[in-house]
């Protein structure tokens, strides 16, 4: 075969191949035996067909099945002399029989990145203790309490700091309707009928919880508001917003005693010592997570500050719709409407766009990794993690595997596990500076 390959911009390439008479009819011959063998034609006995009749029978499908075995033979011997890695061989196009009988076609590869590794062992990450402290401890205990606490009507005074109360309310900015003026939807500041907020200043804006002192039920107050610089609607940033507001109850918060009682009732042992022991545990696996989690985020980041490369088009194309439908899903389970996630489409796609380029450059860089330091998953070790993720879903793992074949999963699941140890790898020779800051909460 004479074979040539163009690279082109955004990690694709053009794979021209001529392939000689001679090669093309030896290969179309041993397709035209091998239906000769098994086709059965009324009036020839298996086998015995003469080749004429076979080819005019299954023409279609022997020029198809021709055209399949050429091109996956080109595509081996393109990767073996040109040394490429193919992401994807793309659909042989093209096709055309010359006079003397040779065949040429083309196909547009999708190669991966071409790049060089940055120093991976011994990056420097920070991480704090994973000991839990009997402060911590309490502030889990004193949470919990706060979970199974009864509310009751205040009467007989105004609103104080610490209390609950349920208002109605809505907003305006220079006397029109927030929306309205904003020309933008802007979630729950539009307003609210039956909403409950701890009267303190970490509820709501800033400075309105205290307008809500000395308030009774019944009682109406007009409350300015003052948005922070860090509001996610950017055009409200530093506006003076005016809150009409309705209190419509005032509730104060009964706290249970935590005693062997209420150690049983929520079901965590039978004794205050035992509870706080279990807390303990709980709080040391979700430290020690936030912590890993950390070492992997700056992993990540030291990676992509270090190594740029072109990523392939298509992959990122459907890297970013996947980012953007996670940000849109979390949206709509913290309760943003179809009117504010349309408001914010641009925002999210962008967001998802930078996302989807970290997430594919670390990929590509773990995945060289993986290549260099010879990791691999073997067989065993897929079939098993695989039946664990049935076990969970409580669902057949034989099915559960077929499914995954159907769905063409496979290989993706591997490439995720692979990267998974190779991210392994690179913490186990990273150098842990320890630090007395808290772990980050990372997003999923």
């Amino acid at each position: 075969m004479n074979i040539t390959v163009e690279k082109q911009p955004n990690c694709t390439a053009t794979l021209r191949v001529e392939v000689p008479s001679d090669a093309v009819k030896s290969e179309r011959d041993r397709i035209v035996a091998a239906y000769a063998s098994q086709a059965r034609i009324q009036g020839f006995r298996p086998g015995k067909a003469p080749r004429k009749v076979i080819e005019k029978r299954f023409g279609q499908e022997i020029s198809g099945e021709l055209e399949e075995r050429l091109a996956r033979k080109a595509f081996d011997e393109a990767l073996e002399k040109e040394q490429l890695k193919v992401l994807n061989f793309g659909q042989p196009s093209s096709f055309s029989e010359t006079s003397d009988g040779s065949v040429t076609f083309e196909s547009l590869l999708t190669l991966a990145p071409d790049f060089s590794l940055p120093d991976y062992k011994g990056v420097t990450v920070a991480a704090p203790s994973a000991e839990i402290t009997d402060e911590e401890v309490d502030q889990n205990l004193e949470s919990l309490r706060e979970r199974f606490a009864d509310y009751s009507d205040i009467e007989g005074r105004g609103a104080e700091m610490g209390d609950l109360a349920v208002i109605d309310y809505t907003t305006t900015l220079d006397g029109t309707p927030l929306e309205e003026a904003v020309g933008k939807p802007v979630g729950h500041l539009s307003g609210r009928e039956g909403f409950w907020l701890k009267i303190d200043e970490q509820s709501f804006l800033p400075g309105f919880a205290a307008q809500l002192v000395g308030l009774n039920p019944g009682d109406e107050k007009s409350a300015t508001v003052t948005i922070p610089d860090d509001f996610p609607v950017a055009d409200l940033r530093g506006k003076d917003v005016v809150v009409e507001l309705t209190l419509k109850e005032l509730k104060q918060v009964e706290l249970p005693e935590v005693d062997d009682a209420f150690v049983e009732k929520i079901g965590g042992g039978k004794t205050v010592a035992e509870l706080r022991e279990l807390l303990g545990k709980q709080l040391e696996a979700e430290k020690k997570r936030k912590i890993d989690d950390s070492k992997v985020n700056q992993i990540v980041e030291y990676f992509n500050g270090l190594v740029d490369f072109e990523l392939p088009e298509e992959l990122l194309r459907h890297e970013t719709q996947s980012q953007a439908d996670s940000l849109v899903k979390r949206g709509v389970q913290s309760g943003m409407s179809e009117d504010d996630i349309s408001a914010q489409q641009e925002e999210i796609f962008a967001t998802a766009g930078m996302q989807a380029r970290t997430n594919l450059k670390t990929n590509f860089i773990l995945q060289e990794i993986a290549r260099v330091e010879n990791i691999s998953v073997t067989d065993q070790e897929l079939v098993g993690h695989i039946a664990q993720i049935a076990q969970s879903r409580q669902e057949n793992p034989k099915k559960f595997i077929k499914q995954l074949q159907r769905e063409g999963r496979i290989p993706g699941i591997r490439n995720s596990m692979l990267v998974g140890k190779a991210i392994d790898f690179v913490l186990e020779h990273a150098t842990v500076e320890e630090t007395s800051a808290a772990p980050e909460e990372t997003s999923e």
